[in-house]
Parts: C-alpha cells; structure tokens; sequence
C-alpha cells in the first residue's frame, strides 16, 4: 500500500467532523431529530385512524409512546442546537412549537438550513485548527461543557428525558390533563 492509499480523502462542510466531539454538527443532528419527530407524526396519525376507525387499538400506547418520546428528544436537540447557532429565544420557541403541528419540524429544518442559521460545524466546539468559540451565559456554558463531556452529558440528557417521559405517562395522556 502507497503512502496516496492511506492519506483520507478530502473533507468537505458535509463529511468534516469536529476534532474534540463525537457528536454530529448542529445541522446533521437538528435533520436527524426532525426527521424523527414527523416519523413518529406518521406513526401517530395512522394509530389514530386505525383506532377510530376500530380496526385497533393495540399500536396506539406504542405509538403515542414513542412519538413522545422523540418530542422530549427534539425539544432537547433544538434547544442545543438553538443555543450553538444563537438563535433568538422566538426562533427557539417556534422549533420546539412547531413539533406540535404533525409533519412541520422537517419544512422548518429545511427553511433553517436554507437561511444559514444550521451550520455544519459546533460553534462552542473546538475544531481541528479553530479553538472553541466563547460561551456567553449560562446556557452556552452548559452547552460547552456538554460538546466537551459528550458521552457523560448524553446518558445524563436521556435520563433526564427518561425521567421526564415517565412522568408525563404517570400523568396519563394529554387529553386527561384538563379533565
């Protein structure tokens, strides 16, 4: 094998990884967890349907399980994402609002992408050849520590969205909350 066999390719916006995190780009994660949140839209929906229309009821804990779960996980992913890319606190709030309308996360996604406001790199992140930018405030701080503790701040962030899940089924589906 040649020295030009073992040297990798050249790295591109799309296949450059952060050099200090394991954890893809603000861009590729917001797409992956909006494209999660409108699936479980598409899971719901047809439970739904088949429930109402009696056919059965047995894919709906399933379902409306699952679809909120990914919505704890993308309110989480677009509140990181949101803090990286300093977003304001109105665009913040309409990318967690807007996962309450079925199939909206991914036109937002899009849309982001297309103004600039989903880069493909961590800001707070340290690259190869460009040091981490600097946290202003608190929330930038947690999200710097997080890029820099990755694997630690993971299992903390599932537990976390695990416990809030559990609570919220103790709580009983959504429709039972006002009643």
């Amino acid at each position: 094998m040649t020295q030009a066999d073992t040297r990798p390719g050249p790295a591109t916006a799309s296949t450059r990884r952060p050099a200090g995190t394991p954890l893809p780009g603000p861009r590729a994660l917001f797409r992956a967890a909006a494209t999660a949140e409108m699936g479980t839209w598409a899971l719901l929906l047809t439970a739904m349907v088949l429930k109402y229309s009696g056919t059965t009821e047995a894919l709906m804990p399933l379902a409306g399980g699952l679809h909120g779960f990914v919505f704890l996980c993308y309110a989480l992913v677009a509140a990181a994402v949101g803090t990286d890319q300093r977003w304001g606190t109105a665009r913040r709030a309409a990318a967690v609002a807007l996962a309450v309308v079925p199939f909206a996360t991914v036109p937002l996604e899009r849309r982001l992408d297309r103004r600039g406001a989903l880069g493909p790199q961590w800001r707070l992140a340290a690259t190869a050849g460009r040091p981490a930018g600097t946290p202003r405030g608190p929330a930038e701080r947690v999200l710097a520590w997080v890029l820099r503790h990755v694997l630690l701040a993971a299992v903390l962030a599932v537990a976390a969205v695990v416990l809030v899940f559990l609570a919220l089924l103790a709580a009983g589906p959504p429709g039972e909350w006002l009643g």
